[in-house]
């Protein structure tokens, strides 16, 4: 280990995050802290890149040196056709949102799945073992939360989405790696009142539209974990309702940052300053 800081002190690290929109986003100023914290000399900066450019983005990834990059909305299953090697996890996923570039050979990582198991099991539930989940949504992002999901060992995971053959395909596709169901969002009423754990993946409450929720109030069971992945804000309507009736509540903020960890562990091969990580983001949210 401090022969990768020595060499990481003598060189200048490149990193940056891949996205359109992307001047709203975080990482900069996350990264830029970790960054500082360990003491390694490096920039990290937003790139706005349009779908039409990735292609040419990606190659630029490699002409231009980057060490890395994060890869967000909308590129992060296009993205996988430009990169040389994915990793087992983000393949099963079907997204990367991180990549390492080795002496150009470009690798796929999804570091969103662990990252949200990790925060929510510090945070609010620390064994996820025969619990029954409810996961509102099936895109990108609950992909790489149901596969991690999956692998914590859930009794059962229930995936609704407005399209119910969408998450009804998600769950035979996933079959084989634990009791996965589908249903529509008009099926929530259905299967709601069983669970333990509700988890928000959806867009649903973000800001500016923080006034909106997936799911009436009136259908969250009283004192079960409530999730949301939106950290922005850092309460949404549906974690102020769940609060409301006594429900432990957890929002996106962890899974931001340890996703984030993970990234820049990957980078550096050094252990992400977690603390200093969150703090940058907290003081940019506020």
């Amino acid at each position: 280990m401090d022969v990768i800081k020595k060499e990481l002190k003598d060189t200048h690290l490149l990193l940056g995050v891949m996205g359109d929109p992307i001047l709203h986003s975080k990482s900069p100023a996350m990264h830029m802290a970790a960054l500082k914290a360990t003491g390694v000399p490096g920039t990290y900066v937003p790139l706005h890149v349009t779908r039409n450019n990735l292609k040419d983005a990606i190659q630029g990834v490699r002409a231009l040196g980057f060490r890395g990059v994060n890869v967000t909305v909308p590129h992060k299953v296009e993205v996988m056709k430009y990169v040389d090697v994915i990793d087992e996890g983000a393949r099963y996923i079907g997204a990367v949102n991180t990549i390492v570039n080795d002496e150009g050979v470009l690798t796929g990582y999804n570091t969103d799945g662990i990252g949200y198991i990790r925060s929510l099991k510090e945070e609010a539930i620390s064994d996820l073992r025969g619990k029954n989940v409810l996961v509102l949504g099936s895109g990108g992002a609950a992909r790489g939360v149901i596969y991690a999901l999956l692998k914590e060992g859930p009794a059962q995971v229930i995936v609704a989405n407005r399209t119910a053959s969408k998450s009804n395909e998600l769950a035979q596709e996933w079959s084989q790696l634990g009791n996965i169901k589908g249903c529509s969002m008009d099926e929530v009423p259905d299967y709601v009142a069983g669970v333990d754990l509700l988890i928000n993946t959806t867009s649903v409450g973000m800001y500016p539209d923080f006034q909106a929720s997936p799911i009436k109030a009136d259908l969250i069971p009283d004192g079960i974990v409530v999730s949301d992945l939106i950290y922005n804000p850092l309460k949404t309507e549906l974690l102020r309702q769940a609060e409301m009736k006594g429900c432990v509540i957890h929002n996106g903020l962890g899974m931001f940052v340890y996703q984030g960890g993970y990234a820049f562990e990957y980078w550096t091969g050094l252990t992400a300053p977690i603390d200093a990580m969150r703090e940058a983001v907290s003081e940019s949210l506020n």
